[in-house]
């Protein structure tokens, strides 16, 4: 089929493509949460199994499978308490239990220290394969079950005493995970820090570019108004055979644009691309989990620099930039090159980044899709819900073109949504006000028992990662004011 690049049919026919290197706007390749930077030389925790049900709703269905966790006990004393970190959609990193925050708060108050994988990643398998058949025991529902019986099992395992009291923790889609677990299962739980967690399902998370927005002005208006000025160049150049070779070699791209080989679908994926760099510099900006870490500061100067070139030259040197940073030669913005890998069933393909699992997450229980709606001056009017929703139908099949909309009301109708603050108790809710997920959290709270900390300037899940000189004072209060409050929930008085 061959390409027309006039402004007004490209516009409308975007709304297809996605960007294979992240997907799911707003999700890093490993997911959401990462890993902490190490810097002791303290050996890693070594993998443990724990045996669970498929599924936990179905006495019949008798399959079990083997979970992965990890386990700390250096700082425990008895009679101590015990903390769960919540594994996310991602592997799970057994760093988090040498040098993270929980760790610190470990130290305090002499707890034992867990990690446990989220089933259906890392190498959680509770399946031969994830065909959409065995994705079906895929859900948070199921999860937070996982997480009850491990908590039934170590207590018994670990011949814990009577009363230990249970905290756990969860950063970003574990941080809801934590909320949740609190709320569904509080004879097992005692306390939950729920770190930059989503607690409503939304289909058209159109806030997400909002913050992005705000947070790139938090440099300067100008660094705003080049982003919109480039993107406009973009468009122009896309309409004209040299403005597209012009933009080959600006940007890298690992595939010339070839009217006879590159589809619409295909160019999607570069839009997609340019607006993810903002997304991913803005949601990670100064977490503390990398020294090297872009930050907002360093992208917008090269953005307000008018030495380096028209504003699309910036944005390429930009773009370029986080291509050399994540380690990839080029810029791939084939489209069935991402359809296929989303396609793919096997554990060898799926397993590290976890990619096919989310999504489903996404397409079946929270949509979560991050349009350009409310922002279409900055990153064009490129991606609007049905782009999303379409993509769910591309690699799921036709059955899950109302899936997202289903599951969206069925997760907020059993978890309270933005509700929940109300009727929990030994919770508490983190947010930075940099992380564009904010905006599906909770940052306010007239519950003492539930309070929210919304910390200014910080990003991502910031206060889960190990201490730095360079954190803000707001970030050191957040920190301090979470042991406080698992001071009260363990009826310690003091916490430093």
């Amino acid at each position: 089929m061959k390409l027309i690049f006039t402004f007004t049919i490209f516009i409308a026919l975007i709304s297809y493509g996605v960007a294979w290197r992240n997907f799911v706007r707003g999700r890093s390749k490993n997911g959401n949460l990462g890993e902490p930077r190490i810097t002791s030389s303290t050996d890693l925790p070594k993998e443990q199994w724990f045996t669970q049900h498929l599924d936990h709703f179905n006495a019949v269905e008798g399959r079990v499978w083997k979970q992965r966790f990890f386990m700390n006990d250096a700082y425990y004393k008895p009679n101590g308490p015990v903390f769960l970190q919540i594994g996310g959609e991602g592997p799970a990193s057994a760093k988090w239990l040498v040098e993270a925050q929980m760790i610190e708060y470990a130290k305090h108050f002499g707890a034992m220290c867990f990690l446990l994988e989220h089933r259906y990643y890392g190498m959680s398998h509770p399946t031969s394969d994830l065909s959409v058949k065995n994705l079906v025991y895929l859900n948070s529902e199921q999860a937070l079950a996982d997480l009850a019986y491990f908590i039934q099992g170590m207590n018994t395992d670990r011949h814990m005493p009577n009363g230990t009291k249970w905290i756990v923790f969860g950063g970003s889609y574990s941080g809801s995970l934590a909320a949740w677990m609190r709320f569904k299962y509080p004879h097992l739980v005692h306390g939950a820090v729920s770190a930059s967690g989503p607690l409503l399902a939304k289909i058209d998370f159109q806030e997400y570019f909002v913050v992005v927005e705000q947070s790139l002005k938090t440099h300067s208006q100008a660094c705003i108004d080049a982003v919109a000025a480039a993107n406009n160049q973009v468009h122009i150049m896309l309409r004209h055979p040299l403005g597209q070779k012009n933009l080959e070699q600006l940007f890298n791209f690992c595939d010339p644009i070839d009217s006879g080989k590159t589809s619409y679908k295909d160019i999607a994926n570069l839009y997609e691309t340019i607006a993810d760099n903002f997304a991913d510099v803005v949601q990670y900006n100064k977490d503390n989990r990398n020294e090297s870490t872009i930050t907002i500061d360093m992208i917008c100067d090269v953005l307000v620099d008018e030495k380096k070139g028209v504003p699309v030259n910036r944005l390429a040197e930009v773009s370029n930039m986080l291509l050399k940073k994540n380690k990839e030669k080029c810029l791939d913005y084939k489209y069935n090159k991402m359809v296929e890998k989303l396609r793919n069933i096997t554990w060898t393909e799926q397993s590290n980044a976890g990619g096919r699992q989310w999504f489903y997450q996404t397409c079946t229980e929270f949509g979560f899709f991050q349009t350009s709606t409310a922002r279409p001056n900055l990153f064009s009017e490129t991606f609007p819900v049905d782009f999303f929703l379409h993509q769910c139908v591309d690699v799921f099949g036709p059955r899950f073109a109302h899936t997202a909309q289903i599951g969206v009301e069925r997760t907020n109708t059993i978890y309270g949504a933005l509700e929940l603050a109300n009727v929990v108790s030994n919770v508490v809710f983190v947010h930075g006000s940099i992380d564009p997920w904010h905006a599906l959290g909770i940052t306010k709270s007239s519950n003492p028992s539930a309070p929210a900390i919304y910390i200014e300037g910080t990003a991502h899940c910031a206060n889960m990662y190990p201490p730095s000189k360079n954190d803000l004072p707001q970030l050191v209060e957040a920190r301090k004011q979470v042991g406080q409050l698992i001071g009260q929930w363990l009826e310690e008085k003091v916490y430093y």
